[in-house]
């Protein structure tokens, strides 16, 4: 039973890892994209050049989502950067569908506005038109808030380009490691070092505002759990017993935390956790190893690991206690349960012949599709949109990041420039 579960409590980001957290992505999909143009957006302004090529910003966002075909620069027949200037037949000469439009144009020292258009060129309308503030170090944010829109309005699902992933990473220094917390853009953009350790950092999770992270620590050579706000830097721990004390998830009002507690010489349990009073309350009792609790987007169950039926599988139980519900009877290993934002999928790790893929099941249908294809992949994590998953793999003996779509057509890897990374969670929609 202990072998079997090293995997569910010893996550990969123990192994020997060097990191760079630069992300490189590489696009891998199955699909065939869409071309679009996004023509170089116009400049008014004091300075000779723009503080930001939005242009190139939003082109990234949409080749990157593996559903687009940006046409290059040198294709493009015309490039006006306002609506009235389009030329439909132009952009129907060069097989493009769409074409984005704008320019950005300043009104202060350290004040602009971002403006563009979205058309389709087979139907000859306009089908966004949209100005907003930016300043030099939202303008980015700005972009991806454009390309959010662009492709909501061309597909139908909620972009998230302008959300954001932390993960971890370890760098090796002679005999120690070094391991770092990080957050940044969605497109390895804006990264932050959020902590640092010589101690393993594991388990980071999400508050729903996008405040704050929850992690485990093992500083002074013990697990403890840590909640940081982003914003100040400020961390406080919310749990530190003797023993094992891991997998936080935040739930969906960001009051609590659901966790793995166990004594030591005692089996680790599922616990909910209330982040003010740091009262917790013992959901599961058996003498199995139940593990990586997640909350269900409504908040009323609390889906998890366990062994209690001879190998791991995924359980859920309600949020105020009662009998566990297995969930889960494809195959022998079934761990890591995440349940997509919109409540119809849950992602999984699965043992598929040998080797440790991500899976989703549809939870209405319980159909199981395996989306990835390593041998130790790892760590699922939805998007907010419920479209796309990431999660860690290994590859040529180094950590990478992959994310797919969660129909398996559209795929993609994330490799950071020197190393590993790790466990990466993918943060909810940003509140403006």
């Amino acid at each position: 039973m202990l072998k079997t579960f090293t995997r569910l409590l010893i996550p990969l980001t123990l192994l020997c890892i060097q990191a760079n957290a630069e992300l490189v992505i590489d696009v891998q999909g199955v699909a065939k994209p869409t071309p679009v143009a996004i023509v170089p957006f116009g400049w008014e302004g004091q300075a000779p050049d723009m503080p930001l090529d939005i242009a190139a910003v939003i082109t990234s966002d949409l080749k990157r989502s593996g559903r687009f075909a940006p046409i290059d620069e040198s294709k493009m027949l015309q490039k006006p950067t306002d609506g009235s200037d389009v030329d439909f037949q132009d952009w129907g000469f060069v097989g493009v569908e769409a074409v984005v439009v704008g320019k950005v144009i300043q009104s202060g020292a350290n004040a602009y506005t971002l403006q563009f258009q979205l058309f389709d060129t087979f139907g000859r309308r306009q089908l966004i038109g949209y100005r907003m503030p930016a300043s030099r170090g939202t303008m980015r944010g700005a972009a991806h808030r454009a390309a959010d829109m662009i492709y909501e309005k061309l597909t139908g699902i909620k972009g998230v380009f302008g959300t954001k992933v932390a993960y971890v990473t370890a760098l090796q220094q002679g005999k120690e490691r070094l391991y770092s917390l990080i957050v940044s853009d969605q497109d390895g953009e804006n990264e932050h070092k959020i902590m640092e350790s010589k101690d393993p950092i594991m388990s980071p999770a999400w508050s729903p505002d996008s405040r704050q992270l929850a992690y485990v620590s093992f500083e002074g050579s013990k697990s403890a759990i840590f909640v940081q706000t982003l914003r100040s830097g400020n961390r406080f721990q919310v749990s530190g017993n003797p023993g094992i004390n891991g997998a936080p998830a935040f739930s969906p009002d960001g009051r609590k935390l659901v966790v793995t507690l166990g004594g030591v010489n005692g089996n680790p349990d599922i616990y909910v956790l209330d982040i003010t009073s740091r009262q917790t309350k013992r959901l599961t009792t058996h003498r199995a190893i139940d593990t990586e609790g997640t909350w269900s987007p409504d908040g009323r169950y609390i889906y998890f690991t366990s062994d209690r039926s001879g190998g791991p599988q995924i359980y859920r139980i309600s949020a105020n206690g009662g009998t566990p519900e297995r969930i889960t009877f494809e195959g022998s290993y079934n761990a890591r349960p995440r349940l997509s934002p919109d409540g119809t999928r849950l992602a999984m790790v699965h043992n598929d012949r040998g080797n440790f893929r991500i899976a989703v099941m549809n939870i209405a249908r319980k159909d199981l599709l395996v989306l990835s294809s390593g041998q130790q992949d790892e760590s699922p994590s939805f998007a907010p949109n419920s479209d796309i998953l990431i999660y860690a793999t290994r590859q040529r003996g180094n950590g990478v990041l992959e994310t797919v779509s969660a129909d398996g057509l559209i795929r993609q890897k994330m490799a950071s420039g020197r190393g590993d990374v790790r466990e990466p969670v993918w943060s909810p929609f940003p509140r403006f």
